[in-house]
């Protein structure tokens, strides 16, 4: 089964007219060398942000700074271990050094499938550090920047899925991460007073690596085929067939950062094909 990422073209790219979209402002991305942390920063990039994509995965990382640049946007990638949390004050650090931070979203994340009964604590622990813990000390590392910034204002975006409204079995702490992360996008929200702005972002099944790598894990635990889990597990409920595309989301997280969303305030943009609100 080949479901593999589409290439990004910039015509697809939401461009959106707002005076505080420019090279002086910054724009952290995490996740950067995949899936929708590429598309975001690529997205973010195109928007004139000065982009900054952190991510482990240095030789994706940097191909997702050249299609950036070659769409005639400003990006910059650092290699980010985003457990360790001097590498995290390093990467603000210099992002400062770039202009004013305004913008961050928080999309890195993994997955691994397994019941509650059998889940590996140190699997446990390193999702929460990664998908949890990392995006609340980002936020609290970057805050003071927004509020910085000239007009005070900024917004940080966080991933989230439809696995923050509703949980499926086998994925345990990627549901605990993900109801979490639109916890932290509401907490930022009430202490931002409608200027550091948060909300998060829910989707479904993305054609991203990570929606590939998970087809054969669900396969084997629920004993059906990989074409079964995509047709009934993965779009099964949802009333478009068809998963979206990282640029797709990459867009939801433009649209956020922009000065159209001012009223988007701890909001959750869900964006799931009918999955969670159509039965």
């Amino acid at each position: 089964m080949d479901i593999s990422e589409p290439e990004i073209r910039k015509e697809e790219i939401l461009s959106v007219e707002d005076a505080n979209f420019n090279n002086g402002h910054v724009c952290i991305v995490t996740g950067a060398g995949t899936g929708i942390g590429r598309a975001t920063a690529i997205a973010a990039a195109a928007n004139n942000l000065m982009t900054v994509g952190l991510d482990i995965n240095e030789e994706e990382g940097a191909r997702t700074q050249k299609m950036a640049r070659d769409m005639g946007g400003q990006m910059i990638f650092m290699r980010v271990d985003l457990t360790q949390d001097d590498q995290l004050e390093h990467a603000v650090r210099e992002a400062a050094k770039l202009g004013s931070i305004k913008y961050v979203a928080n999309i890195a994340g993994i997955q691994h499938i397994d019941p509650v009964e059998r889940f590996p604590m140190e699997t446990y622990d390193l999702m929460q550090r990664l998908m949890l813990r990392a995006p609340f000390y980002l936020s609290q590392l970057t805050i003071p920047h927004i509020k910085e910034s000239a007009d005070g204002t900024g917004a940080i975006g966080n991933m989230a899925s439809v696995h923050a409204h509703l949980c499926t079995l086998n994925k345990p702490v990627y549901n605990i991460t993900k109801f979490g992360l639109r916890a932290l996008s509401q907490s930022i929200a009430a202490e931002g007073e409608g200027k550091v702005r948060s909300f998060s972002v829910s989707t479904g099944f993305i054609k991203t690596p990570l929606a590939l790598n998970q087809i054969p894990a669900l396969a084997e635990q629920r004993g059906i085929t990989e074409e079964v889990v995509v047709r009934d597990v993965m779009m099964g409920r949802s009333r478009v067939k068809e998963m979206m595309s990282p640029i797709e989301v990459g867009n939801l997280f433009v649209f956020g950062f922009s000065r159209f969303a001012r009223y988007l305030v701890g909001g959750d943009l869900l964006f799931d094909g009918g999955m969670v609100l159509t039965y």
